[in-house]
């Protein structure tokens, strides 16, 4: 199929509107079957379950087209496992995962053409996502949902692709309600925008929050997992009850062990030992990773600089990330089960 006519090495992280998205609807305990529409308008009761009480979560993955032309998707079962979970979490029916997977390859496939092409540096991003739409007045569960999937294309996360970014130590907990880390919720991450705009204005990418009970141990960030490089080649990710269960940095582990040949430890990571790491990342779906070269606590006035990647990404995270994009785009073959082809 031809490609639409887009400038697709210029364009930002933000939406554009694309031809088609899928929409299924729960009433009376049961999902329709679902289908796809043109039309891009939702339309919802001003006393809807979301709009009074944030019931709502949602899922973020990426298509690609590979060296030899096909439309890929990365593990996408994983992000219906995942959004299942929420679901469950915020006692929301679950869309089942085999019509989460089945909905997310119809709606690539009728964008075929948003699809960038191989070598553009851009993607095409799939948000999934479900909310309560009947009216709902009383603190309760909604009676009827909407299971939507829009996608656009999108070039990289971070302004500088892969220039290393500043983030500072947040004075703040996580905002996220506790036990709600590991799940997609509108709420976690609408109750994180106070704190990443005032990071934005003071002059760092991002937050690092700490455990709320000790502030001693690395947590995450408002939109992405950590991972580190010890100075003599670990790599190392944050454990934690709290923290969104990313489906990159599961898959980076594995990249790193299998690909690299890498020690992996997924483990409490103290804030005490970020100065003896030799590189820092952010990875997500979003980002894949971005390197991080300097870590700023305000309240110390402490500066962490990571000796490798302070001006671009370090020699190991870029083995790291040239090898997940490599199985992404299909220019290493991957795992069994990672990849799943869209448009042969």
């Amino acid at each position: 199929m031809e490609k639409k006519n887009i400038d697709w090495g210029n364009i930002g992280f933000s939406y554009m509107p694309t031809d088609y998205r899928y929409v299924a609807n729960f009433k009376d305990g049961k999902w329709d079957d679902g289908e796809l529409t043109t039309d891009s308008t939702v339309r919802i009761s001003e006393c809807a379950g979301v709009l009074q009480y944030a019931q709502t979560c949602f899922e973020g993955l990426k298509a690609y087209t590979t060296k030899d032309g096909k439309i890929v998707c990365f593990r996408p079962d994983l992000n219906a496992s995942r959004m299942a979970d929420s679901c469950r979490r915020l006692v929301m029916p679950v869309f089942p995962e085999e019509k989460f997977i089945e909905a997310v390859e119809k709606v690539v496939e009728a964008n075929a053409a948003y699809v960038p092409p191989f070598g553009s540096g851009a993607t095409l991003y799939i948000r999934p996502y479900m909310y309560g739409s009947n009216p709902v007045i009383g603190v309760k569960p909604a009676d009827e949902y909407e299971f939507r999937i829009f996608v656009t294309p999108v070039g990289p996360y971070f302004k500088g692709g892969a220039k290393p970014i500043t983030i500072r130590v947040s004075d703040v907990d996580r905002a996220a309600p506790h036990g709600t880390g590991n799940i997609k919720a509108g709420l976690n991450y609408a109750m994180s925008l106070y704190a990443i705009t005032d990071a934005h204005a003071q002059g760092y990418d991002e937050n690092m929050y700490l455990d709320p009970r000790t502030r001693t141990k690395v947590e995450e960030t408002g939109g992405a997992n950590f991972i580190f490089i010890t100075k003599d080649g670990k790599f190392v990710t944050p454990k934690s009850d709290s923290i969104l269960p990313s489906i990159t940095r599961r898959s980076l582990m594995v990249v790193a062990e299998k690909y690299l040949g890498m020690p992996v430890e997924h483990r409490e990571v103290y804030y005490d030992e970020l100065k003896d790491f030799a590189e820092c990342g952010l990875c997500g779906t979003a980002a894949v990773i971005s390197p991080v070269g300097k870590v700023v606590n305000p309240a110390t006035g402490e500066e962490i600089c990571f000796p490798s990647g302070m001006d671009d990404m370090g020699p190991i995270t870029k083995k790291l990330y040239d090898t997940l994009t490599g199985i992404q785009m299909g220019e290493i073959e991957a795992p069994e089960g990672w990849i799943k082809v869209i448009v042969e």
